[in-house]
């Protein structure tokens, strides 16, 4: 997940940056400090905040030659 996707999964779920840290149940600061890319995620607040996206809709498109995507899953 780049800090593009982070921001465009949390537009599409109509999620402040706030939500999401409480869903991923890490801080807002890390979710804001890696939106604005002044770091990496570890491993593990990737992978919490990853799966609070694919919990709610949001599927991770691998880049394909034009990019990488998202899109929300019909629920």
């Amino acid at each position: 997940m780049t800090p593009a996707q982070c921001r465009a999964a949390r537009g599409l779920l109509d999620w402040t940056q706030e939500e999401l840290a409480e869903r991923a149940e890490v801080s807002r600061s890390t979710v804001r400090d890696f939106e604005k890319e002044r770091h990496e995620l570890q491993a593990a607040s990737a992978q919490q905040i990853v799966s609070a996206f694919e919990g709610a809709g949001a599927v991770f498109l691998e880049p394909d030659g034009i990019g990488r995507g998202l899109r929300l899953r019909g629920l």
